[in-house]
């Protein structure tokens, strides 16, 4: 879970270690967290492990384009093969 303070320039991460939560926080001297922007309707924002790192090293991800990644088509009779492969 990570909590910014109103004003934008304190953090909170809750995370859960094996055996018990931790709380890690940062304060910065100058400046706010740029963080993501909720769509609308939603109260919450997920973000990958990369953003959150960007986000800590003050990059703005708001404003980062996500460039279209490949992406493998499976062929009706090839996830069929791969399933039976599987199941032998």
């Amino acid at each position: 879970m990570l909590n910014v303070v109103r004003s934008g320039d304190r953090l909170k991460i809750l995370y859960w270690d094996r055996d018990g939560f931790v709380l890690w926080y940062k304060r910065l001297e100058e400046g706010k967290f740029k963080l993501p922007r909720p769509r609308e309707g939603a109260r919450t924002v997920e973000l990958r492990a990369s953003e959150l790192a960007m986000i800590l090293d003050g990059i703005d991800v708001s404003k980062l384009k996500r460039v279209p990644r490949y992406e493998r088509t499976v062929r009706s009779g090839e996830e069929k093969s791969s399933k039976e492969k599987i199941s032998k």
